[in-house]
């Protein structure tokens, strides 16, 4: 592969919870800087290619939901995700992105809900669109022996929900870069896509790589709480001491230190964390995990690194 700069963005519907950790390659080597703000989305894509160099390609991860549920994009008479998401000039989709405050507002062209608690329930959702709660849940969404289902990309209410953000990612990373950007899996497999010159994006969960890294369940630890982050944080380092080519001296303090006692600690946290498991699937170390399954690679997507 080509590629020359790997970035993690933990994202966040607000902007000052947004980190990213980066990884340059240089010669056989990849160095990893402390995680730093995404700033500007408008200009994110640019920063990272400078870091690049014009002839190398860059891989951006973020643990925001790209794809959707196969149920339910099946309903919108169009192809595949990309194809859905260059349709996105037509008027019918006008009132996508706007979150039904009442149940009676939802439909196929507006299916997310709801705006705000009370009087709200999951059920508003599936007789709306007249689908499942399966349904409407992508395959890699579901539950593994790490962990419980996510949250269905819909649902708009809730610590772990995830349909907010990913509407920010949508309209702020994604639609506006279309034509620069190769979405991982829909465009093909990650080695394929990997070509001087291109900008590829994939979603990650850094919830997944923690397992990849033999960071255990028990006992109990908080990645919201300093001291739980720095109880983890040999898991961390020793997967650094296990992969020489890989130079993680500019980060080796900030997890001995638990990231810091700050509120971005579990945003800079992940950000590292999700970039480790982005890089064993760059260097062969894990593989993609895509399924053989149409549904995935048209509509839902995956995760990468995650195993089916």
């Amino acid at each position: 592969m080509s590629v020359r700069v790997i970035a993690h963005c933990d994202w966040s519907v607000e902007g000052k919870k947004r980190w990213m950790c980066v990884a340059v390659r240089q010669d056989e080597t990849w160095v990893l800087s402390a995680p730093e703000p995404v700033g500007d989305t408008q200009n994110l894509i640019h920063r990272l290619r400078r870091r690049s160099g014009a002839d190398a390609a860059v891989l951006m991860g973020f643990d925001f939901p790209i794809g959707l549920p196969a149920a339910y994009g099946r309903t919108l008479g169009t192809p595949d995700f990309p194809s859905f998401l260059r349709s996105f000039g037509d008027t019918r989709f006008a009132r996508w992105f706007d979150v039904a405050k009442h149940h009676s507002e939802i439909s196929i062209d507006r299916p997310f809900y709801p705006m705000r608690p009370g009087g709200t329930q999951r059920q508003h959702l599936f007789d709306a669109l007249g689908l499942t709660a399966k349904d409407l849940l992508r395959r890699c969404e579901r539950a593994t022996p790490d962990r419980g289902d996510a949250c269905m990309l819909f649902w708009t209410l809730g610590g772990n929900q995830v349909g907010k953000a990913a509407l920010a990612g949508w309209r702020e990373i994604i639609l506006p870069n279309m034509e620069k950007l190769s979405l991982w899996p829909f465009d093909g497999p990650l080695h394929g896509l990997m070509v001087p010159g291109a900008t590829v994006v994939a979603e990650t969960y850094p919830g997944d790589v923690y397992g990849q890294l033999g960071v255990p369940r028990r006992p109990v630890w908080s990645k919201r709480q300093q001291h739980g982050r720095r109880s983890v944080a040999s898991h961390l380092v020793r997967w650094l001491e296990n992969r020489p080519h890989v130079d993680g001296s500019g980060l080796q303090s900030l997890i001995n230190d638990g990231f810091g006692n700050g509120k971005d600690g579990e945003d800079r946290f992940d950000a590292t964390v999700g970039l480790l498991g982005m890089i064993d699937v760059v260097d062969g170390r894990r593989g993609e995990g895509v399924p053989e399954a149409d549904d995935v690679k048209t509509w839902e997507g995956w995760i990468l690194g995650q195993q089916a």
